[in-house]
């Protein structure tokens, strides 16, 4: 029945609840010193302001104000590296043209522009096996 009082102090109790304890309440004078020291208790902490944490003000504001998340300086840094990025590509294929095209031979091409190899080369055998391969021998 105490843990009752309280919820009919604050008027928490069903309507069946709240006439149950009235009649209790009728019958018992115990219950009614109780009930009469939580309204004297209720009333005088009542009466008490609980000061708010130092912080709590702050934390709140700062909890509400929106927090970006994607600035105009991400969006030049991502344009930066795409910048980067194609240029990078297309700076490379400028670059190395024989690479980008290649059929696998460029190296033995590219032997033959110099000058002729002197007989029994390395220079002068890859000619050689080049021009085997080309005539299809």
């Amino acid at each position: 029945m105490r843990e009752r009082l309280s919820a009919w102090l604050d008027g928490e109790l069903a309507e069946e609840e709240r006439r149950e304890t009235a009649a209790h309440l009728e019958d018992c004078a115990e219950c009614r010193r109780e009930l009469a020291l939580l309204e004297r208790l209720d009333a005088a902490l009542g009466g008490l302001e609980a000061p708010a944490p130092a912080r709590l003000a702050a934390g709140v504001l700062d909890r509400l104000r929106p927090r970006r998340r994607y600035g105009w300086q991400s969006l030049a840094m991502a344009a930066s590296l795409v910048l980067g990025i194609a240029l990078g590509g297309t700076l490379a294929r400028d670059f190395y043209p024989y690479q980008a095209a290649s059929n696998g031979n460029g190296e033995v091409l590219a032997l033959e522009e110099f000058h002729d190899f002197p007989q029994g080369s390395l220079g002068a055998v890859m000619v050689s096996y080049q021009t085997e391969e080309t005539n299809g021998l």
